[in-house]
């Protein structure tokens, strides 16, 4: 039963992480956000495409699905659970524990947003969606590396180095809070599952910016707040002879 309840967390989150937020938001009015600027569904293109309002309101829905993935992942694991038999007519039931059961939200709601089966898998990069599932299982951690987003858009105004370096400073948060946090309360990071987590989300995030990083990289890469370049005009024909 266990096994099932992992299979319907992964659907389940996958399905929330397919909405596409950016798309829908577009959509409502008038326009197709995959014909304009970078043709992403992301909380960036609607921001330099349709404006500061709306760029925020597909974060916030971006962010907000992937923390209610996780917070019904690990409520539908407490519905799944395998009866183990103990000698002398004992048994119990073993559950999916809460740590893992977010964990598995959180990547099926990652993969849901960057590869919706809706869009023929062409979605997002998943860093709005990262930080709402990292809401949901660490909430200290979610502190930190949107702190470090911030710092890095305000230094350098790139958000895709923002993000790749927010990306990179995930995993380390986990990992000195593993050691070094709280053993209770909101700020406690359990298990070395998250610090895995952590990697492969990084990992995810990397990839889905690796066009970012090769523009970044030949100093083509357009800074946040600045206006995107105008097309080239057409070849004017040649006169006939």
């Amino acid at each position: 039963m266990i096994w099932l309840g992992v299979a319907v967390i992964v659907v389940v989150s996958y399905l929330l992480g397919s909405i596409p937020s950016g798309l829908l938001i577009s959509k409502s009015q008038g326009i197709d956000i995959r014909e304009h600027g970078s043709k992403n569904i992301g909380a960036t293109n609607v921001w330099r495409t349709m404006g500061k309002k709306w760029g925020v309101f597909a974060f916030l829905c971006d962010t907000f699905k992937g923390w209610l993935a996780v917070t019904v992942g690990v409520s539908l694991a407490t519905h799944f659970g395998s009866t183990v038999e103990l000698p002398h007519s004992h048994s119990f039931v073993k559950f999916l524990p809460p740590d893992y059961a977010g964990i598995t939200a959180a990547l099926g709601c990652i993969l849901g947003h960057n590869f919706p089966i809706w869009l023929r898998f062409k979605g997002g990069k998943g860093v709005a969606t990262s930080l709402g599932v990292i809401i949901g299982m660490m909430p200290l951690v979610s502190v930190i590396i949107f702190a470090v987003w911030l710092i890095v858009l305000k230094l350098t105004r790139y958000v895709s180095a923002a993000s790749l370096v927010a990306s990179l400073s995930l995993p380390i948060a986990v990992i000195v809070l593993l050691f070094f946090g709280p053993a209770q309360g909101w700020a406690a990071v359990h298990g070395w599952g998250n610090f895995y987590f952590g990697v492969v989300a990084a990992g995810l995030v990397f990839k889905r910016h690796i066009p970012n990083i090769k523009r970044l990289m030949a100093g083509t890469e357009l800074r946040f707040g600045d206006p995107k370049p105008a097309p080239e005009p057409p070849p004017i024909p040649d006169p006939q002879p």
